[in-house]
């Protein structure tokens, strides 16, 4: 399973950017997406979610800012990311989640996308 995440960028406050990741390689269907990020010596945290049936999640700090988007029949996965502020730097990265049989296996990640945004 590979996943390509395209998109990062250097983009000052108040701009946008959008991220995109595509999954390759799976003969399973993809049951949700993600988008991750992690800044230098800090954990990775969850910024958005979509499952196959259309459900999101959201990060409290990036609500009404980040729309993730997700194409599920290309396995494909977007984050339109708008308003972007300083604290929004970080590394991104995309992760899926699918079934192998009856094991739900979500420790799918792509390579990380740099994103900054200067003030």
């Amino acid at each position: 399973v590979q996943l390509q995440a395209s998109g990062g960028g250097e983009v000052q406050a108040g701009g946008s950017l959008r991220l995109s990741c595509s999954v390759s390689g799976i003969t399973f269907s993809v049951q949700a997406m993600s988008w991750h990020r992690q800044l230098v010596g800090k954990q990775r945290e969850l910024v958005a979610s979509v499952t196959v049936r259309g459900a999101t999640e959201y990060a409290d700090s990036v609500k009404g800012r980040f729309t993730i988007s997700g194409d599920f029949a290309e396995n494909t996965v977007f984050l339109q990311m708008d308003s972007l502020k300083p604290d929004d730097t970080a590394v991104y990265y995309c992760n899926a989640s699918f079934y192998r049989g009856y094991i739900y296996d979500h420790d799918n990640w792509g390579q990380g996308t740099q994103v900054t945004v200067s003030s």
